[in-house]
């Protein structure tokens, strides 16, 4: 009796516990592996809504980098066709120049000689030239014979090539003949800014001997001043003239240099790169030729598969999407993306999601489900 009686209280037990979970809430099927399992529930306290891919037009960007630079007819090589010896300059490199500034003093005896040498060959052109006067009036009534006119118009004409040939001379080492006199012969000249811009470089120090070929300063005309990229030849075929792009240092990323694409060089160097050339909106003081910057350079619009951004999850380095198996079942699966615009991300590779149902809202408390489940 006492046997068939604590059966009786065990199987009473065991249909009490039975009733008490089919009277309990739902529960849901463990999670597994990349699959997830949510009760009604929990479907609705994710907030989980679903849908395809959709075909949005995305525009890319080519990250590039190059460097500040200036052409060449922009670079000014001041020197002296004359040489001679730097008496004085307050020059240094940086420093802003207006066209017209002085830029040296230069010293050198030639330039009285020249001086001299002008003034002499004026004073004799003056005899030279009352002489050929006398000689053709004594010609016209053959008061004079021909070959005497003839002497007098050659000596009349070379006078005159040499007075001219001094001026240019002159003119050359910035001296304007028509204020020469004989009270104001200098030993020195003046060395004038060709252009605006500013010092690149000083090559030179007082009291220095300097030849023709000599570079005394090098000047640089901001006006012009551009960005040269470096491509490679897999992406010089996305380029073209007139495109946009943002420029800017990696000392100061946050400022950003508008700009386009003005010229794309059609040679390839030795490491299959080539030389794309952008011009600035706007100048800054602040860009120096050589100075190194990266620019992102946005691409045509493309038709491509995407989704929202929220629906991509990021867990361990790599990017995740669920796809639905089943109305309360979901599987995370590894996706490989491209670009990103206006809340959406260009999805790429494996052909098969095109026609999948993916979770589009609610994707992250998916992956702390599913995480959490798994690290318990």
């Amino acid at each position: 009796m006492k046997k068939i009686f604590g059966t009786l209280i065990l199987i009473a037990t065991l249909y009490s516990c039975g009733s008490k979970q089919t009277a309990g809430e739902e529960v849901a099927a463990p999670s597994s592996g990349n699959v997830v399992t949510l009760t009604d529930a929990q479907l609705k306290n994710a907030g989980v809504e679903t849908g395809k891919l959709e075909i949005k037009n995305i525009s890319s960007v080519l990250n590039l980098n190059g460097k500040v630079d200036v052409p060449p007819q922009n670079i000014v090589s001041v020197s002296v066709p004359l040489g001679g010896y730097l008496k004085a300059t307050r020059l240094l490199p940086g420093m802003h120049v207006n066209k017209g500034d002085i830029l040296a003093v230069m010293e050198d005896p030639q330039y009285i000689q020249l001086q001299q040498d002008y003034l002499t060959a004026k004073a004799q052109f003056a005899f030279n030239e009352k002489e050929y006067n006398r000689q053709k009036e004594l010609n016209l009534s053959k008061a004079s014979s021909d070959k005497v006119f003839e002497q007098a118009k050659a000596t009349y004409q070379t006078q005159y090539i040499l007075i001219k040939s001094l001026e240019q001379k002159l003119r050359l080492i910035g001296v304007n003949p028509d204020r020469i006199t004989p009270d104001n012969i200098s030993k020195s000249i003046n060395i004038y800014s060709p252009i605006t811009g500013f010092v690149s470089s000083v090559n030179v120090n007082i009291g220095k001997f300097v030849n023709p070929s000599d570079v005394l300063f090098e000047l640089v005309n901001p006006e012009d001043i551009h960005l040269a990229l470096t491509v490679f030849d897999k992406d010089v075929n996305k380029l073209s003239i007139g495109q946009k792009l943002i420029a800017y240092t990696n000392t100061h990323p946050e400022k950003k240099y508008p700009g386009d694409i003005i010229l794309i060089s059609k040679t390839l160097a030795g490491d299959n790169a080539t030389l794309v050339h952008c011009h600035f909106e706007k100048y800054d003081k602040e860009l120096l030729p050589g100075m190194f910057m990266n620019a992102d350079v946005e691409l045509k619009l493309s038709n491509v598969l995407t989704l929202p951004d929220e629906s991509i999850v990021r867990f361990e380095n790599k990017n995740y999407a669920f796809v639905e198996k089943s109305s309360h079942q979901f599987e995370m699966k590894e996706l490989q993306v491209g670009n990103k615009e206006n809340g959406f991300t260009e999805v790429t590779g494996d052909s098969s999601f095109n026609n999948q149902v993916f979770v589009v809202k609610g994707a992250y408390k998916l992956l702390m489900a599913l995480k959490n489940v798994a690290d318990e």
